[in-house]
C-alpha cells in the first residue's frame, strides 16, 4: 500500500513495521478534531491566498462528507492507514482529487497531532469538570442530610474526636474543589494553538496563526515552533491532575469499604452497587469501591509511563511521543467512568445511625475537650493534657468512660473541675463547640454549605 510520504524511499515499508508503527487503532477517536482543525486550516489558507477559494470549498465540503461517513460507520480504518491524520487525508484525495493534495500545505503531522490532542483534551477536561461538579453536588446534599449525625473522627485510624458526619463528607468536597481548580488551570495551558509550527521550524508561507486560533477558540498561539512540536507538558500535567483526583476518589472508596464492613457498620451500600461471592452465600462485596481503588493504580501508571517516554527525548519531535495517546485516552476513560458511577453509589448508601450512636460512646472521644475545659479554667495546656491522660488511664483501669466518673473522682485529678464538665462531655456539645473557622460545629457547617452552594450554583 503506497504511503503519502514514500517518494523518497526505494523499498516498500515492511508489513511488520506498518503493524508496529500504526496508531490508528488508538487515534481514530480523534477524527472529529482532525477534521475540525483541517477545516480551520483550509479557511486560513484561503484567507491568506495560499490556495484558491474554489479548492478550499472543495476541501471543506469533502472533509464534512468524510466526517458524516465516519459518524455513520461507512468508513473502515486499517493498519496500513497509519494514523487518523493520514487516513483522512488519503480519503479526501480519493474523493476530490488533486485539490485534496493541497490540504497539508503549511503544516506537518507534528503540529497537526498536537492540535488534535489539544482540541480533544480541551473538550474532555470540560466534560470531566462537569462530572466533578456533579459529584460535589451529591456530597453537599449528603452533608445537608446528615448534619446532625456524629461519628468518630480518626487519626491513625484510631478514635480521635467526635465530628459531624457532614464535616467528614465535606472534606472530600474540598478535595474535589482543588481538583477543579487544577483542571481549570491546566485548561489554560491546553488552550494554546500549535498549528503553524510546522515540522519544527515554522513556515515561509504567509500563514495567519491568530486567525486559526480565533476559528478554533484558542486563547493563545504557541511562541516557539521547536517547543510546540516537542511539547507534551499539557498531557503530563493533565495526567498528574487526574492522578491526584484518582487518589482522592480512592481514599473516599477506601472509607466506603471500611465503613460498610461488619467491624465498622457505619453504612450499608445498596445491593445494586455490590456483588456476591461464588462460594460464600452471605457475602456482600463492595466491588465498585474496590475497583475505583484499583483503577487509581492504572492512572498513576499512565503518568509514570508518559514521564518516562519524555524524559530522554532530544528536541524536537520523536516518534516516541505517539505513545501519549494510550496514556491519555486510558486515563480520560477511567476518570470519566469513575466520576459517572460514584455519585449514584453515594446517593444510594444508607447510614446506620443507631449503630453509630453506640460507637461514639467508646474510645474517649471527649478527652481533648476535657483538656480544653481545664485550659479555659486557667490550667496550662501541657498540664491539662497530662491530667486528662491520667483520667483516661484511671478509666481504663476501672473499665469506665470519663462521663461515668463522679465529680468527686474528677476533682482528685484537678480542683478546677466543677459540675459544668458533664455538659462539656456530651457528644453533641463536643461537636457544637468547635466553632472556629473550618471547624465541625453544625453552625459552621451550615454557613460553609450555604456559601459553597451559592458559589457553585447548586
Amino acid at each position: 500500500m503506497k504511503q503519502l510520504w514514500d517518494s523518497r524511499f526505494t523499498k516498500a515499508v515492511n508489513k511488520e513495521v506498518i503493524d508496529f508503527t500504526s496508531s490508528i487503532h488508538l487515534d481514530k477517536r480523534l477524527y472529529k478534531y482532525d477534521i475540525q482543525g483541517s477545516i480551520a486550516h483550509v479557511r486560513m489558507l484561503d484567507k491568506c491566498k495560499i490556495i484558491n477559494s474554489r479548492d478550499a470549498t472543495r476541501i471543506i465540503n469533502g472533509l464534512k462528507l468524510i466526517l458524516r461517513e465516519i459518524q455513520t460507520k461507512k468508513i473502515k480504518f486499517y493498519t496500513f492507514d497509519e494514523d487518523i491524520h493520514m487516513a483522512i487525508e488519503k480519503r479526501l484525495i480519493n474523493k476530490i482529487g488533486s485539490a485534496g493534495e493541497k490540504l497539508h500545505t503549511a503544516r506537518s503531522r507534528n503540529d497537526q497531532v498536537s492540535l488534535d490532542m489539544r482540541l480533544y483534551l480541551r473538550d474532555e477536561i470540560i466534560s470531566l469538570l462537569k462530572l466533578i461538579k456533579n459529584l460535589q453536588k451529591v456530597i453537599i446534599e449528603l452533608a445537608q442530610k446528615y448534619i446532625n449525625i456524629i461519628i468518630p473522627g480518626f487519626t491513625h485510624l484510631q478514635h480521635g474526636q467526635p465530628v459531624a458526619l457532614s464535616h467528614h463528607l465535606m472534606a472530600y468536597y474540598f478535595m474535589l474543589k482543588r481538583d477543579c481548580e487544577r483542571m481549570n488551570e491546566c485548561l489554560t495551558r491546553v488552550n494554546v494553538l500549535p498549528l503553524g509550527a510546522g515540522a519544527l521550524a515554522g513556515t515561509e508561507l504567509p500563514i495567519d496563526r491568530r486567525y486559526v486560533a480565533k476559528l478554533l477558540g484558542f486563547q493563545r498561539v504557541s511562541a516557539n515552533s521547536i517547543d510546540t512540536v516537542s511539547d507534551r507538558d499539557f498531557v503530563i500535567e493533565f495526567l498528574g491532575i487526574a492522578s491526584i483526583l484518582a487518589m482522592h476518589l480512592s481514599r473516599l472508596s477506601e472509607e466506603l469499604i471500611l465503613w460498610s464492613s461488619e467491624e465498622f457498620s457505619f453504612i450499608e451500600l445498596d445491593d445494586a452497587f455490590c456483588t456476591g461471592s461464588s462460594i460464600m452465600p452471605q457475602k456482600k462485596n463492595p466491588d465498585v469501591a474496590e475497583l475505583i481503588r484499583a483503577k487509581t493504580g492504572q492512572v498513576y501508571g499512565n503518568l509514570m509511563a508518559m514521564l518516562t517516554v519524555m524524559k530522554g527525548l532530544p528536541l524536537s519531535y520523536n516518534r516516541d511521543m505517539q505513545e501519549d495517546k494510550k496514556c491519555l485516552f486510558d486515563t480520560v476513560d477511567i476518570t470519566g467512568a469513575v466520576l459517572r458511577i460514584l455519585p449514584n453509589l453515594l446517593k444510594s448508601l444508607k447510614v446506620n445511625k443507631d449503630h453509630i450512636s453506640q460507637v461514639i460512646k467508646s474510645g474517649f472521644l471527649a478527652a481533648t475537650d476535657v483538656s480544653n475545659y481545664l485550659v479555659i479554667k486557667g490550667v496550662p495546656f501541657r498540664q491539662a493534657h497530662g491530667i486528662t491522660g491520667g483520667i483516661v488511664k484511671y478509666c481504663l483501669k476501672t473499665n469506665r468512660r470519663i462521663e461515668e466518673l463522679s465529680l468527686g473522682e474528677l476533682k482528685k485529678f484537678s480542683g478546677k473541675f466543677s459540675s459544668d464538665i458533664f455538659q462539656k462531655l456530651k457528644m453533641e456539645n463536643c461537636v457544637a463547640n468547635k466553632q472556629s473557622l473550618g471547624g465541625t460545629s453544625p453552625k459552621e457547617l451550615v454557613n460553609v454549605i450555604k456559601k459553597e452552594k451559592k458559589e457553585q450554583g447548586f
